[in-house]
């Protein structure tokens, strides 16, 4: 069987031929040897305008051009193809002709992208460039090229539930704004800008209404969010009528917190004052669950909570707010909160009065979570975010911007794929 035979059969050239190939001695290829493969027009075919796309005369031929292909056997293979100049009738101009297996002036097939990119979901992308002998850059416009196929041809419709967090990608306080669905069997990432401000979350509404028109954000029922303000502001505003859930994660984040502040100031005046150390290596104990306590960490929280100090009353406010999760009627829920909040607020435990403070302010969003039948929490975004976090340290971080947004939407956005028959069986 030919080489030609098999290139046929796994990389169609419409309206062009394979017409010879050899093995050039090549130092710096990976075996000492390059495949190169040159091909040619089919007699008779007219070239295709690289802009409008309409057929018409060749007026002259540029310099013989290579594009690199898939590795066959471990030996690099290029294309070799002399590019023709088209006499376009609707452009007025003479134009450089379109090939169906690379797009614009790029020394790659599409092919090769598909092939790297596929490589890039498994690798980071240091690896890819290392494994396969390509350059970093090769390998982030590939990645590029695939994510780009993938926003123009995904589906945006019937988007019922989602979610929106941040998450620091650099030092300094640098954020980006990540949007999610949480539907039922098809969770994947939206969108990500840049920054963490109202502009961040509404350039997201603007695509959606672009890319799939009105109907799809009013088709939005429920958001999952935090309490960072300009995300409530532009939920407000863009989606009315949604169910915005604030859920237990985040709010139990802020208990923990304000229990943290109130141990951390009593064990310093403790020792200020000359007392026994009492909540000496106790922040733990405090801070994890019940069930994922130690024996040791276990005796030490029993041993603790016979003091009469301000952590234990903490703690213990803190234990009976968990049973608020285990309502089911929002109603109850709702005289539930007041009545811990009233509690709370009668206490001398600023840090805690704080928390409370802030659930009466966003009572209603907490009690929508029990609206929602318990069904979306940000617990899922916080899985998520997991996910994103992994890419970060696989890669040991990214040096722009761009090239976050193309790492987290390959690897997140469960974007369709080009067509491609190179992959391993």
């Amino acid at each position: 069987m030919q080489l030609k035979t098999l290139l046929n059969r796994v990389h169609p050239v419409k309206g062009f031929v394979y017409e010879k190939h050899q093995l050039v001695e090549e130092p710096q290829a990976p075996n000492g040897v390059r495949l190169m493969v040159k091909i040619r027009p089919r007699r008779g075919s007219q070239a295709i305008c690289g802009d409008c796309g309409r057929r018409g005369p060749s007026h002259d031929r540029l310099p013989e051009r290579r594009f690199k292909f898939v590795p066959l056997w471990g030996i690099a293979v290029t294309f070799m193809y002399a590019m023709r100049r088209v006499h376009c009738p609707d452009c007025g101009t003479i134009q450089v002709e379109r090939v169906p297996w690379s797009d614009s002036k790029r020394p790659m097939t599409k092919a090769c992208e598909w092939f790297l990119a596929d490589w890039a979901r498994r690798l980071s992308w240091k690896e890819v460039s290392e494994v396969f002998s390509m350059s970093w850059d090769c390998v982030f416009r590939s990645v590029k090229s695939v994510v780009n196929y993938g926003l123009a041809h995904r589906d945006l419709s019937g988007i019922e539930a989602i979610g929106v967090d941040e998450v620091a990608y650099a030092k300094g306080h640098r954020y980006a704004t990540l949007v999610y669905q949480l539907d039922e069997g098809m969770r994947r990432l939206l969108h990500i800008a840049e920054s963490r401000q109202a502009k961040s979350l509404l350039s997201f509404f603007r695509m959606l209404k672009k890319k799939a028109g009105t109907k799809a954000v009013e088709s939005i029922r429920f958001v999952c969010s935090d309490m960072w303000k300009p995300y409530l502001k532009v939920i407000r505003k863009k989606l009315p009528k949604a169910t915005h859930i604030l859920d237990r994660y985040h709010i139990v984040a802020s208990l923990n917190r304000a229990l943290d502040k109130i141990r951390a100031e009593e064990a310093r005046r403790l020792k200020a004052e000359g007392y026994e150390a009492h909540l000496h290596q106790t922040r733990w104990c405090f801070l994890k669950r019940k069930e994922n306590l130690t024996a040791k960490q276990h005796l030490r929280l029993r041993e603790v909570l016979r003091y009469d100090l301000k952590t234990v009353r903490a703690y213990l406010k803190i234990q009976a707010f968990q049973w608020l999760w285990d309502y089911t009627s929002p109603t109850w829920a709702g005289k539930f909160l007041d009545a811990w909040c009233r509690d709370v607020m009668r206490s001398r435990l600023e840090p805690l009065k704080n928390v409370a403070k802030s659930l009466r302010k966003h009572r209603q969003l907490i009690l929508n979570w029990f609206e929602a039948k318990k069904q979306y929490n940000a617990g899922i975004v916080e899985g998520l975010n997991a996910n994103v976090k992994l890419r970060f340290r696989k890669a040991y971080g990214f040096r722009t911007f761009e090239a976050i947004e193309v790492a987290l939407y390959h690897e997140l956005g469960d974007l369709p794929l080009p067509p491609t028959t190179h992959k391993f069986c």
